[in-house]
């Protein structure tokens, strides 16, 4: 058992470490085009920290783990959302200033509705996301991409400074990067599935708690830095693009690769999440500033910690 817990340990230092090189030589090939700083934090970088997602996503759907493959969206979106903007808002009030990030909260909660729309499938009435579902997703990702660079043209036409790194050194490290993300993808899903089986918790649990929370490092640990540098757009863009991600690529990926079957169950979870994100907006629209403020942050930590004893309640129970 504690070699399962060092394997899975281990997994996520490689997913990312990984996820590290695939961000650095990708944002440097970027620079070495001249693309801006802008659309490589919006889309490159975004991309690099839901790549753990992204792979332990596809080797669980491969493997048939539907369970896993949406344990994890649901899990890192309610961590993204809770944990990591509360650490945030608790260092730092994070106050909005870009219009864009006006735009992209509401977005993240109709890209959920979507979801739960499409799970649920009203019109059959069977609960799965069939390869038409991730189709619909995937295009609407495109769509997304295409919106963020409409305003990046909009907004900020700035060239980025030249980059130093050599053609090899890029290479290299965007190799490291997708060699470390499938290499790590690979001990978290095979050993997570392994210790789920030998303590009796479900996929579901796993997925929603354990996975969830280490394929979210990356997302913490670059909204705590920006939290700390006092960049709250960063910090709640990052946050809120990574979400609308996961659904749209990490998700619609998966079930490309294979349909999904959907525990309804999920639905209570997406309700969490949909509920947050309009708490999140609603704090924002509030008070004199546009900020969420460190006792809302509390609030947001608070609720994670009841969340999660009530879920391994209902396991147990």
């Amino acid at each position: 058992m504690i070699l399962l817990w060092l394997l899975i340990l281990a997994g996520f230092a490689v997913l990312i470490l990984g996820a590290n090189w695939l961000v650095d030589g990708a944002s440097a090939l970027a620079k070495k085009y001249r693309v801006s700083d802008l659309a490589i934090g919006l889309t490159i970088v975004a991309f690099g920290t839901s790549a753990p997602e992204l792979v332990v996503n596809l080797v669980a759907s491969s493997k048939g783990l539907s369970d896993i493959v949406l344990g994890n969206i649901v899990g890192s979106n309610n961590f993204n959302l809770f944990v990591i903007l509360g650490i945030s808002g608790l260092l730092y009030p994070i106050t909005v200033q870009s219009s864009t990030a006006w735009r992209e909260i509401p977005l993240s909660i109709a890209v959920l509705v979507l979801l739960i729309f499409l799970a649920n499938n009203f019109f059959i009435g069977s609960a799965a996301l069939s390869r038409i579902d991730g189709v619909i997703l995937l295009a609407l990702f495109f769509g997304f991409l295409y919106y963020v660079f409409r305003q990046m043209k909009a907004e900020n036409p700035e060239e980025s400074k030249p980059v130093e790194y050599s053609v090899k050194k890029i290479v290299l490290y965007i190799v490291l990067g997708l060699a470390g993300l499938i290499a790590g993808g690979q001990l978290v899903v095979n050993n997570s599935v392994k210790v789920a089986s030998l303590l009796g918790v479900s996929e579901k649990i796993i997925g929603l708690t354990i996975i969830a929370a280490g394929t979210s490092l990356p997302e913490l640990t670059t909204s705590v830095v920006a939290a700390l540098k006092r960049n709250s757009d960063i910090a709640i863009g990052n946050v809120i693009g990574s979400n609308i991600f996961n659904v749209l690529l990490v998700l619609g990926a998966s079930v490309l690769i294979r349909p999904v079957k959907y525990a309804v169950s999920f639905n209570t979870d997406l309700a969490i999440i949909t509920g947050g994100t309009v708490f999140l907006f609603v704090a924002m629209l509030t008070g004199k500033r546009k900020t969420l403020d460190r006792w809302e942050a509390a609030l947001l930590l608070v609720f994670f910690m009841v969340y999660t004893v009530f879920l391994f309640q209902q396991e147990i129970g």
